[in-house]
């Protein structure tokens, strides 16, 4: 019944998906809502899985500093599998809330503020224990420490001084180590020095009636005397007084200097309605956390102003009230609600009635399985966290291609901590047994030494093609056109076309193929030398014909720019045309100009071999 009765400041355990982790909130309110149900107001904590790798090696960073400064570090005495585990029970505080159903509630758990002193390896011997020491905001994406650390250690201790002996005397300069500000054993009387802070009030509701801005704030004579009647004044005229050496005329003639009346005012007259209101909001939504009050709501304050603002707010009528409200919505909430187990089985749980073949679990396994359940033989896949090959129940895990499968222990461990017991395949640290040889399609895998596993995260394949394609490709070569598909991938292939010719071809294809002589190819030093050797000679000029027409006579062309979509240049890029070819005739706008230079010498006479070779060679 108690396991079952879920109050305001437990930490339990949420479910928003039948195949993720679950969720880990702390409970802030439990309301009920119009139709009878009930909602929990809670406040998020996230995984390390929830937050990006950029975060993830920050707060690795922060682990290692603090572990830097832990008494005892016990970290590197940590075995890989206890580190491992050790990451799922880190969770990030945030300040977000949300409403959730309390229906959706699967159990308790206990989230601690990680200290100092603490061992990092009790957390792995108790159950549903999880530790954070950072604070993770989902908008801003940062992290930063958490300000309400325990502060525990050597560190934080004072230095404490050796007690003198009875007839030692203290060598130190007390007048350095304190001030008197108030002598008690004066020669004036009480009755004298109340007096006196009435004078004080006086001369401060007069102060005030003199300022400006005091006299909006304050219109009516009531409230300018309230304000000359809080501390700050008593505290300034008690000053005044010891600082006078306690002569009544000397410390009156200073409340009322030559310029005026002095005006004291403390943080409670400074501010105004709006800031209080600002402040009272972010009050609810930080609490007592005056550096975010100070950074969101409040930048032109400081923290010292804040502070001093909170303490003397406290003691208002508005203090109060909003406690007395506070008190009555709290009487009108639940304080707890009873929630009972969840007994539906699970989607992802594994039938034994359906797919046997696809079922973890060994033939004939010796393991005794619990009462009341069956175990089903045949073949299976090993677990992937701990790689037992039986278990009383089975659940799907991961990407349903890979056919992945949990035990019923591991399972519950990866709906609890967010991960599995050991490191996985994915993240390179150990083979599957399963598949350690194997690709995703039962084909073995060449290791080509990397010390990365061999199997991708993702699903491999490959085109695999027979040998009846491959002898169409040879037969069919005029029709398949590869030279010009591999130009035009875009282009469709008949290959009903290309199988029906290939069926035709078949019969008169020599059952032998001639074999192909093979070429004798010279080392490169061979060809490097040859053409060191051989020099490409330069090209005489052509001489000059009757009929034929020099270059320098043409007549410009007259045409659009060409802007780099005619001949490629260094400085322009390729057109789409010169990538991919043009169907039919090039339009004239794309024609180079020395084609329609050669076009012209042809039509106008016979120019030199040479000539028409310098035109090709410029084209």
């Amino acid at each position: 019944m108690a396991a079952n009765m879920y109050r305001v400041g437990d930490y339990v355990y949420f479910e928003n998906s039948s195949s993720n982790p679950l969720l880990i909130r702390r409970i802030e309110e439990l309301n009920k809502t119009a139709n009878g149900n009930v909602e929990a107001k809670v406040v998020c904590f996230y995984r390390r899985r929830d937050i990006s790798s950029t975060l993830i090696a920050l707060a690795d960073k922060h682990a290692r500093e603090l572990e830097e400064e832990m008494e005892n570090s016990e970290m590197a005495d940590l075995p890989e599998k206890q580190k491992h585990q050790l990451r799922h029970r880190e969770l990030f505080l945030s300040r977000q809330l949300e409403s959730l159903p309390a229906t959706h509630i699967r159990g308790k758990c206990c989230v601690t503020l990680l200290n100092e002193t603490e061992a990092l390896k009790s957390y792995l011997d108790r159950e549903d224990a999880f530790f954070y020491s950072l604070v993770y905001d989902p908008q801003q994406k940062t992290l930063l420490a958490d300000k309400g650390e325990i502060r525990i250690g050597n560190k934080f201790q004072a230095d404490i001084t050796d007690l003198l002996n009875e007839d030692e005397e203290d060598g130190r300069d007390l007048a350095k180590l304190e001030e008197k500000i108030w002598d008690p054993n004066s020669s004036l009387t009480e009755k004298q020095i109340d007096q006196f802070l009435v004078v004080a009030r006086s001369v401060g509701t007069f102060a005030r009636a003199l300022d400006c801005s005091s006299s909006v704030r304050q219109p009516s004579l009531h409230m300018s005397a309230a304000a000359a009647s809080r501390d700050i004044t008593l505290f300034h005229a008690m000053d005044t007084l010891h600082t006078n050496g306690y002569d009544m005329t000397r410390a009156i003639a200073a409340l009322v200097p030559q310029g005026g009346p002095v005006l004291c005012r403390d943080e409670m007259e400074e501010w105004s309605a709006s800031e209080a209101n600002l402040f009272e909001e972010a009050l609810e939504k930080y609490g007592k956390d005056f550096t975010d009050i100070q950074q969101d709501f409040l930048p032109w304050k400081s923290l010292t102003s804040i502070i001093e603002y909170y303490y003397m707010w406290k003691t208002t009528d508005r203090y109060v009230q909003q406690k007395r409200l506070k008190a009555a919505e709290a009487e009108s909430k639940l304080k707890q609600v009873y929630i009972p187990n969840y007994n539906k089985p699970n989607p992802n749980q594994l039938s034994n009635s359906v797919k046997p073949a696809l079922l973890n679990g060994a033939a004939g396994s010796n393991v005794p399985a619990p009462p009341g359940s069956t175990q089903t033989p045949g073949l299976g896949r090993a677990c992937e966290s701990c790689y037992t090959s039986s278990s009383y129940q089975w659940y799907s895990w991961g990407p349903p291609n890979m056919q992945c499968r949990l035990c019923a222990s591991c399972w519950t461990y990866w709906k609890k901590y967010g991960g599995l017991k050991m490191p996985t395949r994915l993240d390179g640290e150990r083979p599957g047994p399963n598949r350690n040889t194997m690709s995703p399609h039962g084909l073995p895998l060449r290791h080509s030494g990397s010390p990365k596993f061999a199997v991708k995260t993702r699903q491999a394949f490959f085109l695999q093609t027979t040998g009846a394609t491959r002898l169409a490709r040879r037969l069919c070569e005029d029709i398949i056109r590869p030279r010009y598909l591999a130009r035009h991938p875009y282009l469709p292939v008949n290959t009903a076309a290309i199988k029906a010719e290939c069926a035709l071809r078949l019969p008169d294809w020599p059952k032998k193929p001639s074999q192909l002589k093979p070429v004798e190819r010279k080392p490169l030093e061979s060809v490097v030398r040859y053409l060191e050797a051989h020099p490409r000679p330069s090209k005489p000029n052509p001489p000059p014909r009757g009929g034929s027409i020099s270059t320098g006579s043409l007549t410009p062309i007259k045409s659009s720019p060409i802007l780099n979509n005619g001949s490629p240049t260094i400085l322009g890029k390729r057109s789409y045309e010169q990538h991919n070819g043009l169907d039919g005739t090039k339009s004239k706008a794309l024609t180079p100009q020395w084609d329609i230079m050669a076009k012209r010498v042809s039509d106008a006479g016979r120019p030199s071999a040479s000539l028409q070779d310098e035109i090709h060679e410029l084209d």
